[in-house]
């Protein structure tokens, strides 16, 4: 169906109009998998909160502002797409689906997540990115698995403390922000793999040195004087990189690695949980 098509009809009264955008979807399919991204829905289908061994829930790119209290019904939910959508506040129902490990809200108009959100205590992977965000909400620091936080093109200017906290941290992406200085907080986090400011206003970067877990280091598109020094091994992406301790090959805007994607992924290949 077009997307012109999907909008007009997304006007139409929602009782008439909820059949044609699902397409007949009544009955769970087999993969316990259901993806409405794209249907220009303004609500959720009542009918798709029954489906109660739903594992995965892809409703990216609608117009949703908020969720039915019948979400909860999902207690074996794992992924769950909202990213795309005109969230102002993230539902607290979203916070009962304990068995969450992957969150999509990227793409909304969120400026604060729930203290209720640390409730999703299998949540590994978060992805906020391109919110109203001015903080990183402190909350988020009490999510014990995380392993990878997506918070680029928001308006962070610094991290909080609490962030060492997450000591199954691997990867965090933070480019397009407003940070003046490398976070300080980062350098208390020897288990990270993967750290992005790429498009940031940092001016100096410390000695990453000490880090023994770090892989690859972005900090590109900032109006650094120095390069960050970095131990034998890793790979550094901006200014100077050619500098590396070790010979390599520079691949440009491509980055070439096995941990979580940076890219935003179509609903059909988002990262499964681990």
């Amino acid at each position: 169906m077009g997307n012109s098509l999907k909008a007009i009809v997304a006007f139409v009264p929602f009782n008439k109009c909820q059949k044609y955008l699902l397409e007949d979807l009544e009955e769970m399919p087999v993969d316990k998998m259901v993806d409405l991204s794209g249907r220009q829905l303004r609500r959720l289908p009542l009918h798709i909160c029954s489906f109660r061994e739903l594992v995965k829930l892809y409703l990216s790119d609608n117009n949703l502002n908020h969720l039915p209290p019948e979400l909860e019904q999902l207690q074996n939910l794992q992924i769950l797409a909202l990213d795309f959508n005109n969230f102002k506040a993230l539902p607290l129902v979203v916070c009962t689906l304990k068995q969450l490990c992957i969150l999509y809200l990227g793409n909304n108009k969120l400026c604060s997540l729930p203290l209720e959100l640390r409730l999703l205590q299998n949540l590994k992977t978060l992805w906020i990115e391109s919110n109203c965000l001015q903080y990183l909400p402190e909350v988020v620091c009490e999510l014990s698995l995380l392993r990878t936080l997506h918070a680029g093109s928001n308006a962070l200017r610094t991290l909080p403390p609490q962030l060492q906290c997450l000591q199954e941290l691997r990867t965090i992406w933070l480019s397009g922000n407003l940070l003046a200085e490398f976070p300080p907080v980062l350098l208390d986090m020897p288990f990270l793999e993967v750290i992005d400011v790429d498009r940031n206003s940092i001016r100096f970067f410390p000695s990453l040195a000490h880090l023994p877990g770090l892989k690859l280091v972005i900090y590109d598109h900032n109006p650094c004087r120095n390069a960050p020094k970095v131990a034998k091994g890793v790979r550094r992406v901006g200014r100077w990189s050619e500098e590396t301790p070790e010979p390599r090959k520079r691949s440009g805007a491509v980055i070439d690695i096995t941990l979580d994607e940076k890219p935003l992924l179509p609903p059909a290949t988002k990262a499964e949980p681990e």
